[in-house]
C-alpha cells in the first residue's frame, strides 16, 4: 500500500483516539475463550476430522460479556483476538499430536513435551506474523473475507445487537442434546441406528488352471463345474444425531458438505461391499462369534482406510499445487518483509501501525529454535538429528507462516490447508531422517516433533493473520493485539492436552468414536517412511484413486478422502447440517433480495451453529472427564447396562435442530426489515 492509501484508510476508532485496550478484564476473558473454544475444536477435530474458526463466537461472546462492565470496542476486540487463537492451536495439536500415540511412539499422552510442542509452535506462530503482518494487513489486493465480516458484525454490534443470545442459546441446547446422547452420559438418545443386509449369491466357474484337479479331470474325460457361494451386503447406517456435526455442516455449506458424503457414500456404500464379496470365506468364521457390523467395520479399517489415507496424501498436494501462485507470492512476502520489519522506525509510525520491537522478536526466535535442539533430542536420542529437525522446523515454520498469513487473506482462516502444509514438512523431515539414519522409534518420534511445531505454526499464523486484520479494520494497536495473542497461545498450551488426554481415556483416539484422520494420515506416514510399516499396495491405490478425481475435474479430493477415512454417521451428519443450510438460503432469497437481509441470515445461522459445536464439544469433554474420574451417570440414575437409547428421539433430535437452524435466522432477517 502507497502513502496515499494510508491517507485514505480510516479505521473504525481514529488513530488520534485514546481508548482504553489492554485491561484485565480483556484478557481474562480472552483467556477463558482460548481454553474452551480451544478445547471444544479438539474435540470436534478428533471426531470430524476438521475444526471451525472461532472469530465470529469470541467476537460476539466478548461484546456480550464485557458491555454489562463498559469495556470498549478495542478490550472486546483484544479479547476476541486472545480467545480466538485457542481454536488455531487446537488445529494444530489435533492433526500431529495423537499421532504419537496411534503410531506407538507413545503409550499414553505425554503432558510436559505435548505441551512444549505446542508452546513453542504457538509462540513461534506469533513472532514470525510479526515480521509479516505489515505487508500482509496493508495489501490492498488480499480481501480477508472473513476478517471484513467479523469487522461488520462486531460494528453492527455496537448498536446493543449483538447476537449473543443466538450463541449461548444453541451452546444450551446442545449440551442437553449430548447430555442425553453421549456414551459417557444419560444415554436415552439413541446417536445412530445400524443394520447390515445380507445378501447371498453363487458364481459358477469353470475350473480351467493347469492344475492336478484339472489334469485328472482331462484324464477322465469329464468336465465339472465348481460352484462357489458368496455371502456379502450391505452395512447401512443413519446419520449420528449430533448437534455439532449439523454445526459443522452448516458452517461449511452444503456443497463442501455434499462432497464430504460423497466420499463416505463412495467409501461405505460402494467400495465396503466389494471388500465382503471378496473375503467371505475369510470373514465368515469371524461373523459367527461377531456380528457382521462388527466385522464390516473392521474389515473397512483395515482395507478402505488405507485407501483414504493415499487419497488424502495426492489430496493435500494438489491442494497446494492449486495454490501454488499463492504460495509463491506468500514466500516472497515472508522473505522482503524481513528487511521491512528491521527498517521500521517504530517511532514515527501511527498507532494503529506499531508492532512489537523488531530486535526483540528475532532474539526470541533464535531462543526458541536453541530451546528446539534440547527438545528435540530428548525424541531422537541424538544431537545431530536434533540440530537437523531444528533447523526443518525454523525454515518450514516461517515459510509457512507466511504461505499461511497469505492465504487467510485471500480464502480466509476457514479454508487454510494445515494438513497440506503440515504433511509436507512431514514428508521433508522423514526423508531427512532416513538419510542420516534416524529409523524406528527415534526416528518416527523426531519427525512427528517437527511436523507438530509446523502444524502449530501455520494454524496460528493464519488465525493471527485474520484476527489482526479485523483489529486493523476496528483501529485496534498492534502491539497490544501481539501481546494478547501471546498470552492465548500460553493459556491454551497448558490445558490443551487435558481434554484430549481425557477423551482418549473415556473413548480411545483411533477408535469409530474419535477417528482423528489427520492424525491417523501422520502417523501412518511416519511409520512408512521411516518405520518402513505401511500397506503401500492400498495406499498407492488410493493415490492413484485420486489422481483419478483430478483428472475428471472433481472438486476437492482431499475432502472425499476424509469422507471415506471417517464413520458413515458422521459424513451423513455432516451433509444434514449442510442441506439444512441449503433450505434456509432458498427461503432467505424467496423472502428478500436485499444483500443486507442475507448477510443476517448468514452471521445469525453462524452464531447458531458455532453454539452447536461449542455445546457438544464442552459437554463430551466434560463427561470424558467423569468416566476418568470413574463417575458412572447411567448407573447413577439407573439406566439398564448396555442400553442403547430410543431410535426414535435421534429423529426428533434432527428435527428440533432444523427447526432452530431454519426459523431464527429467517425471524431475525424478518425482524430487521421492519
Amino acid at each position: 500500500m502507497n502513502s496515499d492509501d494510508l491517507k485514505k484508510f480510516v479505521p473504525f476508532v481514529p488513530v488520534t483516539t485514546s481508548m482504553r485496550e489492554i485491561s484485565f478484564k480483556a484478557l481474562f476473558l480472552g483467556i477463558i475463550l482460548a481454553v474452551v473454544l480451544g478445547a471444544a475444536n479438539a474435540y470436534l477435530g478428533l471426531k470430524a476430522g476438521m475444526t471451525v474458526a472461532a472469530t465470529f463466537p469470541a467476537a460476539v461472546i466478548a461484546m456480550a460479556v464485557l458491555r454489562p462492565f463498559k469495556g470498549t470496542i478495542l478490550e472486546e476486540n483484544l479479547a476476541r483476538t486472545t480467545g480466538a487463537v485457542g481454536e488455531a492451536l487446537a488445529a494444530g495439536a489435533i492433526f500431529t499430536i495423537p499421532a504419537f500415540v496411534l503410531a506407538g511412539v507413545w503409550e499414553n499422552f505425554d503432558y510436559m513435551r505435548s505441551t512444549l510442542l505446542m508452546l513453542v509452535g504457538g509462540v513461534l506462530g506469533v513472532l514470525f506474523v510479526i515480521i509479516l503482518r505489515r505487508t500482509l494487513i496493508e495489501d490492498q489486493t488480499l480481501p480477508y473475507p472473513e476478517s471484513k465480516a467479523c469487522a461488520e458484525i462486531v460494528k453492527a454490534g455496537q448498536g446493543g445487537q449483538s447476537g449473543a443470545k443466538y450463541v449461548f442459546g444453541s451452546m444450551g441446547l446442545a449440551a442437553f442434546l449430548e447430555l442425553f446422547k453421549n456414551d459417557n452420559g444419560i444415554r436415552v438418545i439413541k446417536d445412530s441406528v445400524t443394520g447390515f443386509v445380507q445378501l447371498q449369491t453363487s458364481k459358477v466357474m469353470l475350473l480351467n488352471s493347469e492344475s492336478k484337479i484339472i489334469q485328472t479331470i482331462r484324464d477322465t474325460g469329464e468336465q465339472i463345474k465348481a460352484t462357489f457361494s458368496f455371502k456379502g451386503g450391505f452395512l447401512l447406517q443413519s446419520p449420528a444425531s449430533s448437534p455439532a456435526f449439523v454445526g459443522v455442516g452448516y458452517i461449511i455449506g452444503f456443497k463442501l458438505a455434499a462432497i464430504t458424503f460423497s466420499g463416505g457414500v463412495f467409501g461405505w456404500i460402494f467400495l465396503m461391499p466389494i471388500v465382503l464379496f471378496l473375503m467371505t470365506g475369510q470373514l465368515e468364521p469371524f461373523a459367527e462369534t461377531q456380528s457382521w457390523v462388527m466385522v464390516s467395520k473392521a474389515a473397512y479399517s483395515a482395507t478402505v482406510k488405507p485407501i483414504a489415507v493415499g487419497g488424502m496424501l495426492v489430496g493435500a498436494f494438489y491442494t497446494l499445487f492449486k495454490m501454488r501462485n499463492n504460495l509463491i507470492g506468500g514466500i516472497s512476502k515472508g522473505i522482503s518483509d524481513i528487511k521491512a520489519a528491521g527498517s521500521a522506525d517504530q517511532n514515527k509510525v501511527s498507532r494503529i501501525d506499531k508492532d512489537a520491537p523488531f530486535g526483540m522478536v528475532l532474539l526470541s526466535i533464535g531462543v526458541l529454535i536453541v530451546c528446539m535442539i534440547v527438545l528435540y533430542q530428548t525424541f531422537s536420542h541424538n544431537w545431530g538429528s536434533a540440530v537437523l529437525a531444528a533447523v526443518v522446523m525454523a525454515i518450514a515454520g516461517f515459510i509457512f507462516a507466511a504461505v499461511a498469513g497469505y492465504l487467510v487473506g485471500i480464502i480466509g482462516s476457514s479454508s487454510n490447508p494445515i494438513s497440506g502444509l503440515t504433511l509436507s514438512t512431514l514428508l521433508i523431515a522423514a526423508l531427512l531422517m532416513v538419510i542420516v539414519g534416524m529409523k524406528g522409534d527415534p526416528g518416527v518420534a523426531a519427525v512427528l516433533a517437527v511436523a507438530s511445531v509446523v502444524c502449530c505454526v501455520a494454524g496460528v499464523a493464519g488465525d493471527m493473520m485474520q484476527d489482526w486484520k479485523v483489529g486493523y479494520i476496528l483501529g485496534g494497536t498492534p502491539w497490544k493485539m501481539q501481546i494478547g495473542g501471546m498470552i492465548g497461545v500460553v493459556a491454551a498450551s497448558l490445558v490443551l492436552v487435558v481434554p484430549i488426554m481425557l477423551l482418549h481415556q473415556a473413548n480411545g483416539i483411533g477408535s469409530e468414536a474419535l477417528p482423528a484422520p489427520q492424525a491417523g494420515l501422520m502417523a501412518m506416514m511416519s511409520k512408512g517412511i521411516v518405520g518402513g510399516e505401511m500397506a503401500w499396495p492400498l495406499v498407492i491405490a488410493g493415490m492413484f484413486f485420486a489422481i483419478a478425481l483430478i483428472l475428471i475435474g472433481s472438486p476437492s479430493p482431499m475432502l472425499i478422502s476424509v469422507g471415506m477415512y471417517l464413520p458413515f454417521q458422521t459424513t451423513f451428519a455432516i451433509f444434514v447440517g449442510g442441506l439444512i443450510k441449503h433450505i434456509v438460503e432458498r427461503q432467505a432469497e424467496k423472502k428478500s433480495k436485499q444483500p443486507s437481509d442475507k448477510n443476517v441470515v448468514e452471521n445469525t445461522g453462524l452464531l447458531l451453529a458455532s453454539g452447536l459445536v461449542a455445546g457438544e464439544a464442552l459437554t463430551g469433554i466434560l463427561l470424558a472427564a467423569l468416566v476418568v474420574s470413574n463417575v458412572n451417570l447411567s448407573n447413577i440414575f439407573g439406566l439398564p447396562e448396555g442400553f442403547g437409547g430410543f431410535w426414535w428421539l435421534g429423529i426428533i433430535t434432527f428435527l428440533i435442530l432444523g427447526y432452530v437452524l431454519i426459523k431464527y435466522p429467517i425471524q431475525r432477517m424478518l425482524n430487521e426489515k421492519k
